[in-house]
């Protein structure tokens, strides 16, 4: 995607050919820097701080961080203590597991001095995967749009509504739940994207915001609990969300507040959409409320905000009484009963062991149950 007309990944090989380099995304949206990582807890550190955040992503970087690791000492030993060092800086995306599995099933193959040169292949195989998936996501994603549009006036608006971040800058390039909104938008369909802050790290204002202006779609921010009196007045068409994990019958797992917007789509009729990679999907797990382990932040990011101020400085200022407690739960799981369908390279499909199996039948679970209504 674009940023003031250069073209560019989220995460990309330095011209040394061997360092790594990604969009450092905490400092977004007030300032663009990239960064280099020279080292496998550079790149570890830059998935924990969320430098780096969006499950492909989070999987890509940590591709690479395996090829740095190689890179610096290609022993058993080292490839062993580098995949848990980074299986344990996120622990709800299950694309950290499935590039880390990947890489070191590869590797574990090989003979040390063929380690580095198989890593950093793989990892940029990886990212090129992850491209071509995610297009193929948004064109798949188009036909719905394309369907609302169908339904409106001319010149009328297809109103969207997102939580979080799942553009570009959460994947490699393209995104996942905003792939089909950039495709409409290249096919000169009207469109208006309802933005959800999402606190406490208001990915949504913070990046959502950011990208789709950079790449002129009309969007408004909206505080994350305004989503329902838009759907109440008929101001949302259809709704379509990322997820972080997506169980084996079609519960998701996404940034906190989504299942409230599915509840809220529900209630209202309005159509809401999950769009996923095949690598998101955990095929081991069936139940996503008991099974999926939700992730506890730091509860400074609830107590605490950071802004611009009027001398262009960004600063954190506290928004809770002093001895205020605070939980910060990063991650809840919408039910596969109110998903209206999951987007997926493949086409879309119903969110159940079904609906998934149809699509990917390499995988179909032998015994998974079904979810009950209710």
């Amino acid at each position: 995607m674009l940023v003031d007309g250069v073209p560019y990944r989220t995460i990309w090989l330095a011209d040394d050919g061997w360092a790594v380099e990604i969009i450092d995304q905490t400092r977004l949206p007030h300032a663009f820097v990239t960064r280099r990582l020279e080292t496998l807890q550079a790149a570890a550190n830059a998935i924990g701080d969320m430098q780096v955040r969006g499950a492909p992503l989070i999987g890509a970087c940590a591709a690479y961080g395996m090829a740095l690791a190689m890179h610096a000492d290609p022993s058993a030993d080292n490839l062993a203590r580098s995949y848990d060092r980074l299986l344990a800086t996120r622990p709800t995306a299950v694309n950290l597991r499935w590039a880390l599995d990947e890489m070191a099933g590869l590797l574990r193959e090989l003979s040390p001095n063929a380690r580095a040169t198989a890593a950093y292949r793989r990892a940029a195989e990886i990212c090129d995967e992850d491209v071509a998936t995610c297009e193929a996501i948004g064109g798949h994603g188009l036909a719905l749009i394309e369907a609302a549009a169908r339904g409106k006036s001319a010149g009328e608006p297809v109103n969207l509504l997102t939580h979080c971040n799942a553009g570009w800058l959460a994947t490699v390039d393209w995104g996942t739940a905003l792939a089909p909104i950039y495709k409409a938008h290249e096919r000169g369909l009207a469109l208006h994207v309802w933005v959800d802050e999402t606190r406490p790290r208001n990915q949504g204002a913070a990046l959502t915001a950011w990208e789709l202006g950079r790449h002129g779609v009309p969007h408004t921010v909206i505080v994350d609990n305004a989503g329902g009196h838009l759907m109440q007045h008929g101001r949302v068409d259809l709704c379509i969300v990322g997820t972080d994990r997506t169980t084996a019958r079609g519960d998701v797992c996404n940034k906190i507040g989504t299942y409230l917007k599915a509840l809220a789509a529900h209630d209202n009729g309005v159509p809401f959409y999950v769009a996923l990679p095949h690598s998101t999907i955990d095929w081991t797990i069936h139940d996503g409320v008991a099974e999926i382990p939700i992730e506890q932040r730091d509860p400074a990011e609830v107590l605490e905000i950071a802004g611009l101020t009027p001398a262009g400085e960004v600063a954190r200022v506290a928004l809770t009484p002093a001895g205020s407690a605070a939980a910060n739960y990063a991650f809840d799981v919408t039910p596969a009963r109110l998903v209206s369908g999951l987007i997926t390279e493949r086409g879309v499909c119903a969110a159940s062991a079904d609906g998934l199996a149809g699509l990917y039948p390499e995988h179909a679970p032998e015994h998974a149950p079904e979810q009950a209504d209710g």
